[in-house]
């Protein structure tokens, strides 16, 4: 796997056709694609969650909504892994109780544009979150890594700047295909998102509570 690919724990796995379609022809157990495998047995990715002692001030956030307005910035270049992602992240949404009337999704031309897209929205103060996807595919140039590496670290800056969450949803693959199997992420996105803006929410109401 090249270290360019990019695993979350508890991402969501999209179904791939197995390697070996025909096990019973051969007795021998089905290889089964790199995206069917659970989440602890990627490369690169260390199973199971945290353990918080007792006696600590715990403040967790949860990927709930209920009225919340999220706005969603996405890539053009790559449209068919983008809409997928757009799809994935629209139904996550859609199932946590966010209506579409409370999404704004802003195109812009590519992954580049990504970072100054999430600003503009997180600037308004009207969302509690910005979700950022879209797909960088590796080429013959240098041109992966520094769309990826600036989109990344634009899109942190974005939050930084302004302290509302940005989620990271950009797809950084080698090939069409690993793209269009991990074109579920937008989910995944979206819970990130939805998660930090508790987190940020109850933090407020701490503060508020104890000045």
């Amino acid at each position: 796997m090249s270290e360019d690919e990019h695993f979350w724990p508890g991402e969501q796995v999209v179904e791939v056709e197995e390697l070996q379609a025909d096990d019973e022809d051969t007795g021998e157990e089905p290889v089964v694609a790199l995206e069917q495998r659970e989440p602890e047995q990627l490369a690169g990715h260390a199973p199971g969650g945290l353990d918080i002692p007792d006696g600590v001030d715990l403040l967790e956030g949860a990927p709930n909504g209920t009225r919340k307005r999220i706005a969603i910035v996405l890539s053009r270049f790559n449209g068919d892994v983008t809409n997928r992602l757009l799809e994935s992240a629209l139904a996550e949404l859609e199932r946590v109780g966010i209506d579409r009337e409370h999404v704004t999704v802003m195109p812009v031309p590519g992954a580049f544009e990504l970072p100054l897209g999430a600003m503009a929205l997180a600037k308004t103060r009207r969302y509690v979150a910005v979700v950022a996807l879209g797909c960088v595919i590796r080429g013959e140039t240098a041109h992966f890594e520094y769309v990826a590496g600036e989109a990344a670290s634009g899109l942190q800056l974005a939050a930084l700047e302004t302290g509302v969450p940005v989620a990271f949803g950009v797809l950084t693959t080698e090939n069409l295909e690993q793209a269009m199997a991990r074109s579920g992420k937008g989910a995944e996105a979206v819970r990130s998102a939805l998660e930090m803006a508790d987190l940020f929410n109850q933090l407020r109401a701490t503060a508020k509570a104890n000045a």
